[in-house]
């Protein structure tokens, strides 16, 4: 077969993993497989068998150009929200990635653990792949000797088997980023332990809901006297414009920051939002490191500043 792939989201910040796996199943069958060019794939050159169309975020607009194909199948969460639409063939979603698509040569890519018992209103993975944190495969399904791992799992820590995957992942002694976050309502001293042993640049929690501080700040405060992590390895994403005032969103940045946390703030369905609405105020002046660092309040911020 002559099978081409098309990235509807564009891949030049992150890879599509589906489309790797596409890509290394059937190049093991034998077939021919690239990316697909609508300029110079289109007629007269005689069609593909088969292009795969892969689209993870709902607001990404979709490919515009003819697709010379004898046939066409879209995947993802774009296309069928929020499930995700048709799962892969399991022979195709537990194949070794081909990172040659992208490049790729010293990141790893993949998802130790799918799903999340949280069921959160603004989150699909409750609802695309089930209330329950669950193990899917081992490292060495994605991983084979790169320096950096890009892990891509929901709520590794609610899973069953998390010991045994993050100890997984302290033995491959690979630079880790477990990229959606770590549940802190759900950390105990055990767990702090053992992600000190990761090798990390940070770790990544999230304070989304403004209800949770109760239990949120004593964890956090737990967390650093074990890990004795500061801000610079230690960031938590911060969930704006859902259903928290700008007051309450001021408290979680300022709580975090005292206590020595790096926030970032995420906002809701951004692409809905106006550029001079003040929660785009407010993520620029908190995600600009420099700025956050020399404007302590968010009152005394220009945002007419560079």
């Amino acid at each position: 077969m002559n099978v081409g792939l098309i990235d509807v989201d564009g891949h030049s910040n992150f890879p599509n993993l589906p489309l790797m796996k596409l890509s290394a199943w059937h190049k093991k069958r034998g077939d021919t497989v690239r990316w697909y060019n609508p300029i110079c794939d289109s007629f007269p050159r005689p069609p593909f068998d088969r292009v795969y169309m892969s689209k993870v975020f709902t607001f990404t607009p979709d490919f515009p150009y003819y697709i010379n194909a004898k046939e066409v199948i879209k995947g993802g969460t774009g296309y069928s929200y929020p499930d995700g639409g048709k799962p892969l063939d399991p022979e195709i979603e537990h194949i070794y990635p081909d990172y040659s698509l992208y490049g790729i040569t010293d990141t790893a890519y993949g998802f130790l653990t799918r799903g999340c018992p949280r069921n959160c209103d603004f989150c699909i993975v409750g609802k695309k792949e089930g209330l329950k944190s669950r193990k899917v495969a081992d490292l060495s399904e994605f991983w084979n000797g790169q320096k950096n791992i890009m892990l891509c799992d929901p709520n590794l820590i609610a899973c069953p088997d998390w010991k045994d995957l993050i100890q997984q992942l302290i033995k491959s002694k690979a630079k880790v980023n477990i990229n959606q976050g770590i549940d802190i309502r759900i950390m105990t001293e055990e767990k702090a332990k053992m992600i000190k042993r990761l090798r990390v640049d940070s770790v990544h929690f999230a304070w989304d809901r403004y209800e949770d501080k109760e239990i949120i700040i004593p964890k956090f405060k737990q967390f650093k006297e074990i890990t004795e992590w500061g801000a610079r390895k230690t960031s938590v994403y911060v969930l704006t414009n859902f259903n928290t005032t700008i007051e309450q969103d001021l408290e979680r940045i300022y709580t975090l920051r005292d206590l020595d946390y790096d926030p970032y703030v995420m906002i809701y369905e951004k692409e809905k939002t106006r550029n001079d609405d003040p929660v785009r105020y407010l993520q620029r002046w908190v995600n600009n490191r420099k700025i956050f660092k020399t404007i302590r309040r968010f009152e005394d911020y220009d945002p007419k500043m560079g």
